[in-house]
């Protein structure tokens, strides 16, 4: 790990904070073009039964998908915070990874209150997780140890980021919106960088079969992520019939959609530790169409 350089992420988190009751303007309301999710992230987009929504429907769809997305990213982060109150229990008060996990717990917490606040802002009603999700997410978090987890955890930051870049760069996004993925993408920048040094030297130690567990650990984070995002009650609440059929071409057409939107900086980060092998390669190509 770069103890200077990790000391320079938790200056700057205490130099700078960004407070999201600041930061972004809560008080606006949406203008009339403004938009909640671009297109090319919403599940529909690309297929004929796109065309034939209202535009009402096709703003109203956004509104719930982003919904969905940013009450699984604050569950996420809730998950991950548990792991790292138990992680710094086992470090030195004056440890430097001790006092950078401080700064990014508080960090965490404020990103929870955030997505919670920009969900009551535009009245959204998530839809909670499956019961296979909060097992899976629980148990991982209770027994995994920290290495799989900071494994897990990056690449869901990595996805996150990629969201907010095409959310927070989209012409017409709503200004609410696009200050709230500001904020989480120079803090989510820090807590990358931290995760990436401290897995450094797992990943130099690591062997093929390690490198291999850790890639499945990545696989089957994306895929966790991936399924909460898409959720047929969204196309019941926009009036579309027959629902479940929506949201099985919905579900094969997001895939595509994410494969080709999300996976880079993840494959990017896996293939510099050898990630990809005989054993991974195949797994990534089925599950998640990744390009690899």
């Amino acid at each position: 790990m770069d103890v200077q350089e990790i000391e320079r992420l938790i200056k700057i988190s205490k130099e700078r904070p960004l407070l999201p009751e600041k930061y972004i303007p809560w008080e606006l309301e949406p203008g009339t073009d403004d938009i909640f999710l671009p297109e090319i992230l919403n599940s529909l987009q690309g297929l004929e039964i796109y065309d034939t929504l209202s535009p009402t429907q096709k703003l109203e769809l956004g509104r719930h998908e982003l919904v969905q997305v940013i009450a699984s990213y604050a569950w996420g982060e809730c998950l991950f915070c548990l792991f790292m109150t138990r992680h710094i229990l086992t470090l030195p008060l004056d440890n430097v990874e001790h006092r950078f996990i401080l700064r990014e717990l508080i960090e965490e917490f404020r990103h929870q209150e955030m997505f919670g606040q920009a969900i009551s802002k535009l009245g959204g009603s998530p839809i909670k997780q499956t019961g296979i999700h909060k097992f899976f997410g629980e148990f991982s978090n209770k027994y995994l140890p920290a290495d799989y987890l900071f494994m897990g955890s990056v690449s869901v930051e990595l996805v996150t980021d990629i969201y907010g870049n095409y959310a927070r760069r989209a012409p017409n996004i709503y200004p609410v919106l696009k200050k709230m993925f500001d904020l989480h993408n120079i803090e989510e920048g820090r807590h990358i960088l931290f995760t990436k040094s401290f897995l450094r030297g797992y990943a130099a130690k690591a062997g093929y079969i390690k490198r291999t567990l850790y890639s499945y650990v990545i696989l089957f984070n994306i895929l966790f992520v991936r399924t909460m995002y898409v959720k047929k009650e969204i196309f019941e609440r926009i009036g579309l019939e027959d629902p479940d059929k929506v949201f099985k071409i919905a579900s094969k057409n997001f895939k595509k959609k994410f494969s080709e939107t999300c996976l880079k900086d993840i494959i990017e980060f896996v293939d510099e530790w050898k990630g990809f092998n005989l054993l991974t390669r195949w797994a990534w190509r089925w599950v998640l169409s990744a390009k690899i």
